[in-house]
């Protein structure tokens, strides 16, 4: 997989006009695209270059698609995934390269938002986790703010030692801590450590941060290395600081301002060389005021503070990420579903006091207990926990001449209008939140006479 934000594709297409379509399209779709116009230079481009889905045309002037594929298997490289464009007559050819391993084929004439929605697919950047565990290489979400966060993350990860993160529980600080990990520590394989401080008995913390020796208390048969020791040369979280009881914020002080720990029941002075992030849900400044957190420990991990905004502040967020869990939950179950304009109305008003990791059990929730591949509002929220004051209005008067043709007109031009205006008539984040692209957007709102407001980011 690459390590870029936005997917890339190899495109291996001879004719002009079906590479330069393919190319526009999944540009502004928002993959990174490079076009090759013979299988040999498809083959020496996929030789040396990192993509994550190759998508290419079976007959190719000077080398095929299939020998070309079968070359790049005798080399043994682990390829991505492959979509091969099939002609008629290539059916069969087709049928043999899926026993060879590739992903999938299309046939022409091939509708070109299935092939956009089966990159979106098979790309490993497309999907992710929301709370820490495996999301999006870099991907934050599409908000102004989460944007800033994730360009301000290599410049912090190579200048700062100690980092501290604050953000509601749910809005994926961990995840966080990871990228500056990653951006940090480029030379191998180094250790991330996480520890949450609040879930650990005070009896039990001093040990689980800096070790024990081997009979230092009742039940210590070994030696044990702490959380300290174990993240020696790469990055130590420190979960939920702010539940630090007052006696072990004065160890923790010292350990981060001498970088040396001692083990319990032990006497020698450990060197520990880590880079150091910090998270809380709580205001450290306020129990600082109120003497529940030690002012001294409060300046030496607030050296860079990065906030994680809630759900609530960023909407445009929301559908992007309940898009891309929805992605893989099909890729485990291979069930594809999606989401009505009522349950996406839904979500955006839905006040997401659990954030990320709520939405992600909600989606989740939606596609294990749902019959329909499309889900309704009831799908994500069917315990009762739907909190917006002004529901969507979906069934209006039909429109004058009463048919349902122009009646759904009117439903989806509505729909769109509320879009637009909720994402302040940006198009790309209104495009990104229903699900089309820009160019499908511009489409409609032709099609339905929508006119884009003087001044309006286009």
């Amino acid at each position: 997989m690459s390590n870029n934000l936005h997917p890339r594709i190899c495109l291996v297409e001879d004719d002009e006009i079906m590479g330069e379509s393919l190319c526009d399209r999944f540009s502004l779709e928002g993959f990174q695209i490079e076009w090759q116009r013979t299988g040999k230079e498809g083959f020496h481009a996929i030789s040396n270059k990192n993509y994550d889905l190759v998508i290419s045309d079976i007959n190719l002037p000077d080398l095929n698609g299939e020998d070309m594929f079968a070359q790049l298997l005798e080399n043994k490289r682990t390829l991505p995934a492959f979509i091969f464009i099939t002609g008629y007559g290539s059916i069969d050819r087709a049928v043999r390269l899926l026993k060879l391993g590739a992903t999938d084929y299309i046939s022409k004439p091939f509708d070109l938002d299935q092939l956009v929605e089966k990159a979106s697919q098979l790309c490993p950047s497309q999907t992710a986790d929301g709370t820490g565990e495996a999301l999006v290489a870099d991907a934050l979400g599409i908000s102004p703010v989460m944007r800033d966060i994730a360009q301000s993350i290599p410049r912090l990860a190579k200048l700062a030692s100690t980092i501290l993160i604050t953000g509601e529980s749910g809005v994926g600080k961990e995840h966080v801590a990871k990228l500056i990990h990653r951006h940090a520590r480029t030379g191998g394989d180094t250790p991330f450590v996480a520890i949450n401080c609040g879930a650990i008995t005070e009896s039990l913390l001093e040990s689980e941060l800096f070790g024990h020796e081997k009979g230092s208390f009742t039940g210590a048969a070994k030696a044990r290395k702490g959380v300290f020791e174990q993240a020696h040369g790469g990055t130590l979280f420190l979960d939920e600081i702010g539940e630090m009881s007052l006696s072990m914020q004065v160890k923790l002080l010292r350990a981060i301002q001498e970088r040396i720990i001692v083990r319990v029941g032990g006497e020698t002075p450990i060197p520990v060389d880590v880079h150091l992030i910090c998270a809380t849900s709580r205001d450290l400044k306020k129990m600082v005021e109120e003497n529940t957190f030690r002012e001294d420990l409060y300046y030496r991990i607030h050296v860079i503070r990065l906030r994680i905004p809630p759900l609530r502040e960023r909407k445009e967020d929301i559908i992007w990420f309940a898009k891309l869990f929805l992605g893989q939950c099909a890729q485990l179950s291979k069930e594809l579903h999606l989401m009505s304009p009522v349950a996406e109305h839904a979500l955006l008003e839905h006040d997401w006091p659990g954030n990320l990791r709520e939405l992600k059990h909600s989606v989740e929730r939606a596609c294990i207990l749902s019959h329909n591949q499309v889900l309704d509002t009831e799908a994500f929220f069917d315990d009762g926990s739907l909190n917006y004051a002004h529901p969507p209005e979906v069934v209006a008067t039909p429109a004058n001449d009463g048919t349902l043709a122009h009646h759904l007109q009117d439903c989806e031009r509505r729909f769109i209008l509320l879009g637009l205006e909720q994402h302040h008539w940006h198009f790309g984040n209104t495009a990104t939140a229903l699900g089309i692209s820009r160019k499908n957007l511009w489409e409609k709102m032709k099609k339905l006479d929508i006119h884009a407001k003087t001044g309006t980011e286009q």
